[in-house]
């Protein structure tokens, strides 16, 4: 671009000369209209759009902080999950424990003014290497940009905000790589929610049956309220007309972010909300 804007200008200033040596009097109106042109042409390049950074798809980056306490989990490598949609980009982070109760995408000073920005906790089951499962905190952080460090306070369980300095780098096309059906039988499988507003969860381990080489999940919701779930364009009601919903659903691989939509009644009128659902053998 700034190559560009240097030839632009050095033909404006050779076509000046000429007018200059061909016009006399002239000049002045001259160039104060090529330097006009010359000028404008500069702040029109300035002023366009950048093209977006990613194109939309689901992305693994790096989470990159200022704190030691402050950090993916352990069991996440330090990576969280970038989705950008229109656009519009969000990540999807798992941190170490339950103790950061709310995020704010600014400076601490400004949380306590601006509470409906607060970014809610999703609960989260992560797998250790040693086979154990915990459930966390996570967080779906709106991105302006990739590989630039941004302003992102917390709040921990005793009520006071934190500064920090975070980044999302080396953004890398997520691999699709599902796990193999295992042998019809029942399992336990570990599930991990995403979407919403963070408040629903989804009991985990949760049991998976497996026949003719089909997978059907058991899931329920941490609600009452849910009267039906949508997956693969097919509606399942709740299995159960007591306590919290309950569902059975299809599963179409193991480890691969499964979307379904499950509609509440907890609202003035039901609301569809879409979410992800991933299992993982235990």
């Amino acid at each position: 671009m700034h190559c560009k804007q240097f030839i632009s200008l050095s033909v404006a200033s050779l076509m000046l000369a000429a007018v200059l040596t061909g016009c006399g009097g002239a000049s002045s109106t001259a160039s104060s209209a090529v330097s006009s042109e010359a000028a404008s042409a500069v702040s029109a390049a300035a002023s366009e759009p950048a093209e977006a950074a990613l194109p939309d798809g689901v992305y693994t980056a790096e989470f990159d902080t200022d704190s030691g306490m402050f950090h993916a989990n352990e069991a996440c490598d330090g990576m969280g999950t970038l989705t950008v949609e229109n656009g519009q980009m969000t990540f999807h982070v798992s941190l170490s424990s339950k103790k950061i109760v709310n995020l704010y995408v600014g400076m601490a000073a400004d949380a306590e003014a601006n509470k409906a920005d607060w970014l809610l906790p999703t609960t989260d089951t992560v797998t250790y290497s040693d086979g154990t499962s915990e459930e966390v905190y996570g967080y779906d952080i709106p991105v302006a940009a990739v590989d630039q460090d941004f302003q992102l306070a917390l709040l921990g369980t005793k009520g006071k905000w934190y500064d920090h300095t975070v980044s999302i780098r080396n953004a890398q096309p997520k691999a699709e790589e599902a796990a193999e059906t295992p042998a019809d039988g029942e399992y336990s499988v570990n599930v991990t929610l995403e979407g919403g507003s963070g408040r629903a969860t989804v009991e985990s381990p949760a049991a998976l049956t497996v026949a003719d080489g089909k997978m059907t999940a058991v899931i329920l919701w941490s609600s009452p309220n849910y009267d039906y779930m949508i997956v693969d364009g097919e509606k399942y009601l709740p299995t159960n007309t007591e306590g919290n919903s309950t569902f059975e659903i299809p599963v179409s691989a193991l480890g691969t972010p499964l979307a379904v939509t499950a509609d509440t009644v907890a609202m003035s009128t039901p609301h569809e909300i879409e979410y992800t659902l991933t299992f993982a053998l235990n």
